[in-house]
């Protein structure tokens, strides 16, 4: 072991409990202890970076940020006899079993490392760095408080804890301690009224359990106590209000703790929190949904073969995942990894989007991560896939469902995606989402004069409702519906809808068609087949088989061709009228109406249609349903203020959104939008993309007569010839419950990625899916 001065000069701290540990898997790519070299955990910033020899990304952050002390962590799976009858893990619940932790499950060896003395073991005795080296042995990592803060339902305070009436001081020693009806020493939780021990309730699988707490509280009515083990020098803990028969939080714990003797300051929390256990049960459910014919066939792998491992709920970000880097310009963007940006990024790689995307194409593409797991009995188990835990946290911050670990609608998913990846590429000149980008051409004609106006809108996908007719008679209990081609549902997207219009030719209230065509072609079109109908306030999937007639997809009749000689255009809306008038936002009066005789209040109808861009009462229902707990839903829209009368923009809420990656004139454009409310806004940037952020707002597109928007995103030259490359399926009654699945057309063949399971598929459910992806033909 060399002497090295570095271990006393380099100044370190110990971390605290918050602060973001690397010590799972490599920032920049899937490495993690349990490979042969280790994982390097830098002693100076936490990052954690692999010791493989091609790509060594600890030295490479070493080289940049001349940090030369790391702790190189190992770790090796601990063999355990599988016990007969043992049962399976049960689905989680809220208060979730007492799971085993990392300790019981692996050995670790560590050993302190110095880069700048080339590398050598130096001694882990020296100064600061024992103390820091147990702290992050012993902290959560980076990727596990993610998990659990997305995990976390807001727990909040009581009645019965802002007012608990302590009874006299006496000293509780944690030393020792058991439960005070029983010999329990574990699962021990404090009544904050008298200082009783008493155990928790026996859970399956756990340490057990005898309900001594829940007795005490029928006994006595002392209905607020504190899980030993739990306690944080920060003043947290687990704490339960028999009461409410809820999980609480106390914001004078330290107050209460001290009438028994319990100095917060002192404690280390040394058990898993509730959370942790809910967390940890969930995942090691069993998703085994779709695997039925999968199980006959042998698993694949290699370059393009990597699944994902679930993270609990994760199934919707994994399929978009893998389709979406099964895409020519996503794999040319971010793989193999572009080593110049990994040496000149000036963010935690944890945090940078384009860091985390190459990671990710990196783990699928690369191959080194799609290897077969082999049981003691030889055979071969399929792999373990890489877990995009801290690729998920980036892209759900800040975001109110993409932040939880609740499931999700894997289009919005997909939508969100691409939206945020455009952000962050907008300086680049190197966006992959254009290869979604597209054109819509509107029509609209009065049925009075016949006068026309045509208008376009870029977009990056469609969204379309498949024709539904129930069957006369079905096999069983649930509803059966005829099949239909993907041609009708096309059909259905251009079809003639009547709506009520003001001409500013007829001068009247009268009715104007509707019709809507491509006015360019994407090299990659995502459209999402809309199967689910309102049943009592409830969307429920239908289940209409959709046939794809074979081989190539002609939707060139579907394209728009613009102003014909014999069309006469409507005149522009008058001065005071239209989308743009002073007296605030217009509503398509059509869908208002649909939303309000489907009893919803006229403010909520507003805002959804606002919201969702005026796209019609369905879309707006699906955003009705999932904001009808939003606190402000109720409240009066905020328009923008007049010029010279805008609010100034909160400082904080302007640095919040600059941490989100926005710029300070995006932040303040937005939160003027939506006056000030920082959840709207930044639904506002992230559906705004392309609208212009100067001071003076001057820029706007060119408009020719008629008010047809001269740009057209894509190339109206390419022809709208299609095959079908891959398409995510749904199983389950919602999008918000249930499983997703990806399969991906590889050569000949049909390959199912569900989760970290990768098969082939020959029976692949086409006419099932939710979100179908086609690539342009050459």
């Amino acid at each position: 072991m060399a002497a090295c001065p570095h271990t006393t000069s380099v100044r370190l701290n110990v971390p605290h409990s918050t602060a973001q540990i690397y010590k799972d898997e490599c920032t920049v790519c899937f490495d993690s202890p349990d490979n042969e070299g280790g994982l390097d955990v830098c002693l100076s910033c936490f990052n954690g970076g692999c010791t493989d020899p091609d790509r060594y990304h600890a030295i490479q952050h070493y080289n940049k940020e001349g940090h030369p002390l790391v702790v190189n962590i190992k770790r090796i799976k601990i063999q355990k006899d599988v016990r007969d009858g043992e049962e399976p893990p049960q689905k989680i619940t809220k208060i979730a079993i007492q799971a085993e932790n990392d300790a019981d499950n692996y050995e670790y060896f560590t050993e302190v490392k110095c880069y700048e003395c080339g590398g050598v073991e130096v001694d882990k005795t020296v100064g600061q760095i024992p103390n820091v080296v147990d702290a992050i042995m012993t902290s959560l990592s980076a990727s596990r408080q993610s998990e659990i803060k997305a995990w976390e339902e807001e727990i909040i305070s009581c009645d019965h804890i802002r007012n608990i009436q302590q009874e006299a001081e006496k000293v509780v020693s944690a030393e020792n301690a058991h439960c005070a009806n029983c010999e329990l020493g574990e699962n021990l939780w404090l009544c904050l009224v008298c200082g009783n021990l008493g155990c928790g309730r026996q859970q399956f699988g756990g340490t057990g359990g005898n309900g001594h707490g829940l007795a005490h509280f029928d006994a006595t009515g002392h209905g607020v106590a504190c899980k030993l083990g739990t306690i944080t020098p920060e003043g947290t803990a687990d704490i339960y209000c028999y009461h409410c028969n809820e999980e609480r939080s106390d914001d004078q714990l330290g107050a209460h703790l001290a009438r028994f003797g319990i100095k917060v300051e002192t404690q280390q929390k040394s058990i898993k929190s509730l959370t942790e256990l809910s967390l940890e049960q969930n995942q090691n459910f069993n998703f085994n949904m779709f695997t039925e014919d999968g199980k006959s066939f042998e698993p694949l792998f290699g370059p393009g073969y990597t699944g994902f491992k679930n993270l609990g709920n994760s199934c919707y970000m994994a399929s978009v995942l893998q389709s979406v880097f099964d895409l020519p310009a996503f794999i040319s963007r971010y793989f193999p990894v572009d080593v110049g940006h990994l040496q000149t990024c000036n963010q935690d790689p944890g945090k940078c989007l384009q860091c985390q995307l190459a990671k990710v194409a990196d783990g699928l593409l690369s191959g080194r991560y799609s290897t077969p797991t082999i049981s003691d009995s030889g055979e071969v188990q399929g792999q373990d896939g890489i877990a995009p835990g801290m690729f998920k946290a980036l892209v759900g911050r800040g975001h109110p469902e993409f932040s939880t670990m609740r499931q999700q609608d894997s289009f919005e998913f997909f939508q969100h995606l691409i939206k945020i990846i455009s952000q962050s590429e907008r300086t680049t000149g190197r966006d992959p989402t254009k290869t979604f980008e597209f054109s819509n051409e509107q029509r609209l004609q009065c049925n009075e004069c016949k006068k026309v106006r045509y208008s376009r809108d870029s977009t990056t996908a469609l969204s379309i409702a498949v024709p539904a007719t129930k069957k006369a008679i079905s096999s069983g209990e649930e509803d059966e519906y005829e099949s239909v081609t993907f041609e009708q549902c096309m059909d259905a997207y251009v079809a003639a809808e009547t709506l009520p219009y003001n001409c500013p030719s007829c001068q009247k209230s009268t009715t104007a068609t509707k019709t809507n065509r491509f006015a360019s072609f994407p090299e990659v079109l995502v459209i999402n087949m809309r199967r689910f109908a309102y049943q009592n306030w409830v969307p429920r999937k239908l289940a209409v088989p959709i046939i794809f007639s074979e081989g190539k997809i002609d939707l060139e009749k579907y394209r728009g061709h613009g102003q014909q000689a014999n069309e006469e255009l409507l005149p522009e809306d008058a001065p005071g009228a239209g989308a743009g008038a002073a007296a605030g936002p217009t509503f398509d009066e059509a869908a208002m109406e649909q939303l309000q005789m489907m009893g919803f209040p006229l403010i909520r109808c507003q805002k959804a249609l606002l919201a969702t861009g005026n796209q019609g009462s369905e879309v707006a229902m699906d955003w009705l349903i999932q904001h009808m707990e939003d606190p402000d839903i109720d409240d009066p829209i905020v328009t923008s203020a007049p010029t010279g009368g805008a609010p100034e923009a909160n400082p904080e809420q302007i640095s919040q959104l600059a941490d989100m990656g926005f710029t300070d004139k995006q932040a303040k454009k937005a939160l003027k939008e939506t006056g000030g409310n920082m959840e709207r806004a930044v639904e506002w940037l992230f559906s705004h993309m392309d609208t212009p952020m100067d001071d003076d707002e001057e820029a706007t597109p060119a408009v020719a007569a008629g008010g047809q928007t001269q740009a057209i995103v894509g190339d109206v030259t390419k022809k709208g010839n299609y095959h079908l490359a891959s398409f995510i399926s749904h199983k389950g009654p919602s999008v918000h419950c249930g499983h997703y699945v990806s399969h991906i057309k590889k050569g000949n063949q049909w390959v199912l990625f569900n989760d970290n399971k990768v098969v082939d598929d020959p029976k692949a459910p086409i006419d099932n899916a939710y979100i179908y992806i086609f690539k342009r033909e050459a």
